[in-house]
């Protein structure tokens, strides 16, 4: 019997589905919401129409290149994917779809998503967007990745662009808030991602790729887990310290980093996967909460 995730598990997928799949759907949908971010936080007050239309047109142009970038590295990295159980069950890792599917399907999304942004939004985010994409598709997925052990540090500040791209969307520049919100979540991912490389280490071996559990071992990423959690606490602050959020994101920001660190602690001390992979899924829970609790403060002037 094949273990859960394993390609024989999904013996065949509808042609839509396996593009669908490419898009990283999950993924793809924190990015939206976090470039929805901010743009809400760029506008003071409440949204008029004509921002609540340009909102909806950004996160458009935003979903079509974040998916063009995601489909992207699924035909860089079919190789190793088709090495990795979490992974092996892709189309391109499967060969459902060629690289000449993938890659059309990759410049159809980017191209439709950079002419959205363009025309109906502003060229700011359109090239701050196509940067994003390249940053990920190519500076990380194909230089950095299989480089050095550090890639997701250095690859981390594509990942951390999309509350500037929705900044960009709104007020047609980049401002120190925006940065501020970059910051956040370029120190989150470190330890984000290190606590599924831990419990995936095993698959990392296998594909060749220098993740830090695989050449530093697992305690030394244990420790710079915590380590990440304690400077992020900092960065989360932030927000507060600069006046653009209130008491309400505040407690809100002391409570979900103190959980996340309190994760990266006992996972620092007595590590077990199963602890890991809380660890992993709760640091999702940490920034989807942060970021709502960012737009409730917003639209809460009392609590400043």
């Amino acid at each position: 019997m094949s273990a859960p995730g394993t390609a024989a598990v999904l013996p065949s997928m509808p042609i839509w589905k396996q593009y669908y799949v490419l898009t990283k759907p999950r993924v793809v949908q924190l990015i939206v919401f976090c470039a929805l971010i901010g743009m809400v936080l760029a506008v003071p007050g409440l949204p008029d129409a004509a921002a609540l239309q340009r909102m909806l047109i950004a996160c458009v142009g935003i979903w079509l290149v974040a998916a063009a970038a995601a489909a992207f590295n699924c035909l860089v990295e079919k190789a190793i994917d088709a090495r990795m159980r979490r992974t092996s069950w892709r189309p391109t890792a499967r060969g459902e779809l060629s690289a000449a599917q993938a890659l059309g399907f990759s410049a159809l999304l980017c191209a439709l998503g950079s002419a959205v942004l363009y025309l109906w939004v502003n060229p700011l985010t359109m090239w701050l967007t196509f940067a994003t994409f390249v940053g990920y598709a190519i500076i990380y997925t194909v230089i950095l990745k299989p480089l050095t052990p550090q890639n997701i540090v250095i690859g981390g500040a594509s990942g951390a662009m999309p509350p500037v791209l929705g900044w960009a969307a709104m007020a047609g520049t980049v401002e120190p808030q925006a940065l501020i919100l970059f910051l956040i979540i370029f120190l989150w991912t470190p330890p984000h991602f290190w606590a599924l490389a831990l419990y995936r280490v095993e698959d990392y071996r296998k594909s060749g790729l220098p993740m830090l559990p695989v050449t530093h071992g697992n305690e030394f990423t244990r420790l710079q887990v915590l380590l990440y959690t304690l400077i992020l606490l900092a960065a989360c602050l932030l927000p507060f310290i600069y006046r653009m959020s209130g008491w309400l994101y505040l407690v809100a920001a002391l409570v979900l980093n103190a959980g996340f660190i309190g994760y990266a602690f006992q996972l620092w001390r007595r590590y077990s996967d199963a602890l890991a992979r809380k660890t992993f899924r709760f640091s999702l829970i940490h920034l989807s909460l942060l970021f709502a609790a960012l737009l409730v403060d917003h639209y809460l002037p009392w609590t400043r």
